[in-house]
């Protein structure tokens, strides 16, 4: 599993890339709150660590690989952070993140797609 802390909220993004392409999936769920909350527009939400994680092995047995697309610059207020994505399919994605403790970044809501 890969450890590395998002110190930015921009950060998030393109570790859970590179985590899902390198198939660590514990790694891609750490990036998320204990309590966090995933819409990816089909249904129910998806809420809390274990599953997430379910959701990203599932993504995983399929094949299923996240696409890099063009990030927006994190608007921050105080510890709290709206992260955003332009996709390569015209899709984007809109997320929430808040600061640790410690100064790290956790998302907290992933929503895949708002348009």
């Amino acid at each position: 599993m890969t450890t590395e802390k998002a110190r930015d909220p921009q950060d998030l993004e393109q570790f859970l890339i590179e985590r899902q392409w390198a198939g660590d999936i514990d790694g891609m769920v750490a990036l998320f709150a204990p309590d966090a909350v995933i819409d990816t527009g089909e249904g129910a939400l998806i809420r809390g660590h274990e599953a997430i994680r379910a959701l990203f092995e599932g993504f995983a047995a399929e094949g299923r690989k996240f696409a890099k697309g063009k990030q927006s610059p994190a608007v921050i207020n105080g510890d709290v952070a709206l992260t955003s994505t332009h996709l390569p399919d015209g899709s984007i994605t809109a997320e929430v993140a808040r600061r640790q403790s410690g100064g790290t970044w956790l998302w907290v809501i992933d929503r895949y797609s708002v348009t």
